[in-house]
C-alpha cells in the first residue's frame, strides 16, 4: 500500500512508524486505520522487526478521530464506524500481540484514541511537553483502540473511568504519576533516547519478549493455576528456541549471549 497517513521504514531491526499528515494534526480517519492495519501486520510478519517505535511528525501527535468524516452522512455513521475500527483494532491487537517490544515517543497532544496507543505501547516516553486527552465522552462517543483494555491496566480501573467519563487531559507528569508513560525526557533528547531503546531490544530476545507480553496480557483474566501453566507453557517453548538454548550455554561460559531470533 502506497502510504498517506505514515512514513514506514526498517532500520536496525527496528520498524520506524511515523504519523505523518502534520497539516492535519494526525487525525484517525478510514485511511489512517486501514494503513495502520498493513503497516502493523508488516510489524508482526517480516522477521527483520524486532522492535517497533512510534513516533509522530507535526504539532499534534494525534488529534484523535477526524470529526469532518462523520458528518454528511448520518445514517451511514455506524457501519463507517465498524469498518474503520476493524481495521484499526487489528493493528492494535498485532503490534499488542507481536513479539517486538512497542516503544512510543510523544512530545506533544495525544487525544482519544491515540491515548490507546499510549497506553498500549510496551514502553511509553514523553517529553515535558506532552499531554493526552481523553476526547471521547466530550462528543458522546464511547472509547476505542483498545482503550478500556490498556488503560486500566496502565492507570487502575478508577482512574482509567474518570479520566474517560470526565474528559480530562492529563500532563506528562500526570502521565507518569499515574502510571500511563514509562518515562519523561527532555523534549530534546526524546527522539534520541527512543531510538536508543528500540535499538536496545531489538538486539534481546524477540521470541522470549513476546511470551512476556503475551503473559502478562492474560494475567489479569486467568486464574492463578492457568496462569502458572501458561508460564510453565511458554518458557518450555522458550527451551525448543536456539536463541535461548544458546543463551543459556553462552552465559554459562560467562559470555554475552547473541540474539537472532531464531
Amino acid at each position: 500500500m502506497e502510504l498517506e497517513s505514515f512514513l514506514f521504514e526498517i532500520r536496525n531491526n527496528v520498524g520506524h512508524i511515523t504519523l505523518n499528515q502534520p497539516d492535519r494534526g494526525n487525525p484517525f480517519d478510514a485511511r489512517f486505520c486501514r494503513e495502520f492495519k498493513e503497516i502493523a501486520n508488516e510489524c508482526d510478519e517480516n522477521p527483520e522487526v524486532r522492535a517497533v517505535l512510534i513516533n509522530s511528525n507535526g504539532p499534534y501527535f494525534s488529534v484523535g478521530g477526524d470529526l469532518k468524516t462523520f458528518l454528511g452522512n448520518r445514517d451511514g455513521l455506524p457501519r463507517f464506524i465498524k469498518s474503520a475500527t476493524s481495521d484499526l483494532h487489528s493493528g492494535v491487537s498485532r503490534l499488542a500481540r507481536g513479539d517486538a517490544p512497542v516503544i512510543l515517543a510523544c512530545d506533544t497532544l495525544a487525544a482519544g484514541g491515540a491515548v490507546a496507543l499510549v497506553a498500549a505501547a510496551d514502553y511509553a516516553l514523553l517529553s515535558e511537553k506532552a499531554s493526552v486527552y481523553a476526547a471521547f465522552s466530550g462528543i458522546g462517543f464511547s472509547c476505542d483502540s483498545g482503550s478500556s483494555y490498556f488503560m486500566p491496566r496502565r492507570v487502575g480501573q478508577r482512574k482509567a473511568f474518570d479520566f474517560y467519563l470526565r474528559n480530562q487531559k492529563w500532563s506528562a507528569e500526570q502521565c507518569l504519576e499515574y502510571g500511563l508513560a514509562s518515562e519523561i525526557i527532555p523534549s530534546a533528547q526524546l527522539a534520541e533516547q527512543a531510538l536508543a531503546l528500540a535499538e536496545e531490544l531489538a538486539q534481546g530476545p524477540t521470541y522470549t519478549y513476546g511470551k512476556i507480553k503475551n503473559l502478562f496480557h492474560s494475567s489479569q483474566e486467568n486464574t492463578l493455576e492457568a496462569q502458572l501453566e501458561q508460564e510453565a507453557r511458554a518458557l518450555a517453548d522458550c527451551t525448543r528456541r536456539d536463541d535461548t538454548w544458546n543463551a543459556v550455554n553462552s552465559v554459562a561460559k560467562k559470555q554475552k549471549p547473541i540474539f537472532n531470533y531464531n
